[in-house]
């Protein structure tokens, strides 16, 4: 869990995603100020407290930009964002306001949840919007026996187990007639996913519902 507020990471993460709209840019107090929808004099205050922290370099009577601290802190709070969406769209099959619950939920994941849904998720590199997801800070784990990963995501000449199918009804179906099953075992190769010898194809959405624990690694 991080130190710092609900509120002051919403702060932060606003000012990142005004610097990715004008990068190098003063962040303008009133700009900040529609973005959040508080007064100027809200932000003033809740700049000079982020200032003290050295999060952001105040620039008085103007705005502010977010120090290398507060950019990646930034940058981990937005990944945490887009993670969420992925993982609620795509894996859950969530249906409702899929951006709003994910910005509630981002700031109950600390660093470890984080680090565990971004390789489950296979690292995705944008969000269901198609926003690029920051690599900032990322920590890209060495995959190996062991690693439970989406199908989608597993490394050629690797073999695999199913621990793990999170779907709908329909993409149920799907996948039982694909002849992949809880426990069922999974090959990787020449970019192939081969289950008794048979090559399985199956939709990228799909895939990403489907986890299966690493047993071995190609040479």
């Amino acid at each position: 869990m991080s130190e710092f507020s609900e509120i002051e990471e919403m702060y932060l993460k606003t000012i990142f995603e005004a610097h990715a709209e004008s990068p190098g840019e003063i962040v303008k107090t009133t700009k900040l100020a529609d973005l959040m929808g508080v007064s100027p004099a809200s932000v003033t205050e809740m700049i000079q407290r982020l200032a003290l922290r050295e999060m952001i370099t105040h620039i008085p009577y103007r705005g502010c930009r977010l120090t290398t601290d507060g950019f990646q802190l930034a940058a981990r709070i937005k990944r945490r964002e887009g993670l969420l969406e992925v993982l609620l769209r795509d894996v859950i099959g969530f249906n409702g306001d899929v951006k709003g619950v994910a910005c509630k939920m981002e700031h109950a994941v600390g660093i470890e949840l984080e680090e565990t849904l971004d390789r489950l998720l296979g690292y995705p590199e944008t969000t269901i919007s198609g926003e690029r997801i920051p690599s900032i800070e990322r920590d890209f784990v060495t995959v190996g026996v062991g690693t439970l990963l989406p199908i989608r995501s597993l490394p050629e000449g690797s073999s695999a187990i199913v621990e793990m199918i999170v779907a709908n009804d329909v993409d149920s179906f799907t996948i039982k007639n694909s002849g992949i099953s809880l426990g069922a075992s999974l090959s990787v190769s020449r970019g192939n996913l081969i289950s008794d010898d048979l090559e399985i194809k199956l939709s990228d959405s799909i895939s990403q519902k489907i986890l299966a624990r690493i047993t071995s690694m190609g040479d």
